[in-house]
């Protein structure tokens, strides 16, 4: 199953540089690399439901969009079935294997909303594309990193106070 940290690089993936919105999962050998990595094969029908399930989350996270409908989609058919085992139940995923990846995406992103309601958001900073996963104590990060989005518009507000107060002569 994915990650926490999985989740996060597949949100992640459409990050703005230089002003540009980017997509690095548009090059199919950045897809098939991220899911050899997480135990996928790769591949067309693979890279597809990839993107789908991670266009459709960050759709979802953004509120820019529900979706549930393309979430339907990736979970057609999809089954968890128990089997015992010497430490108790595991649970098997039964899903074609050209979708697999897509849906314990979706499944990485419905247990992080389960385990940490409200700690999943977007980037503060309008411009970014980035989503942070929240695990501070008081549950009040607003930016994917303070380094960057964080300072920029701190200093963008100091500016625009600066320039509205009056200059001494």
């Amino acid at each position: 199953m994915l990650d926490d940290q999985a989740l996060m690089q597949a949100l992640n993936s459409t990050p703005v540089a230089d002003g540009r919105p980017q997509d690095l999962w548009r090059d199919d050998h950045e897809v098939d690399r991220w899911a050899r990595e997480h135990g996928g094969p790769g591949g067309d029908e693979g890279r597809r439901w990839l993107r789908t399930a991670r266009d459709t989350l960050q759709a979802i996270e953004s509120g820019t969009s529900t979706a549930e409908f393309r979430l339907d989609q990736v979970l057609a058919g999809v089954r968890k079935v128990p089997q015992p085992s010497a430490s108790g139940i595991e649970w098997r995923l039964e899903v074609p294997p050209e979708r697999r990846l897509a849906v314990e995406l979706v499944l990485a992103w419905a247990d992080v909303k389960e385990r940490m309601p409200g700690r999943l958001r977007p980037c503060g900073n309008s411009e970014c594309r980035l989503f942070l996963l929240d695990r501070s104590r008081a549950n009040t990060a607003r930016w994917c990193s303070m380094k960057t989005c964080g300072n920029r518009l701190k200093a963008r507000r100091h500016l625009e106070r600066a320039r509205k107060t009056p200059q001494p002569e």
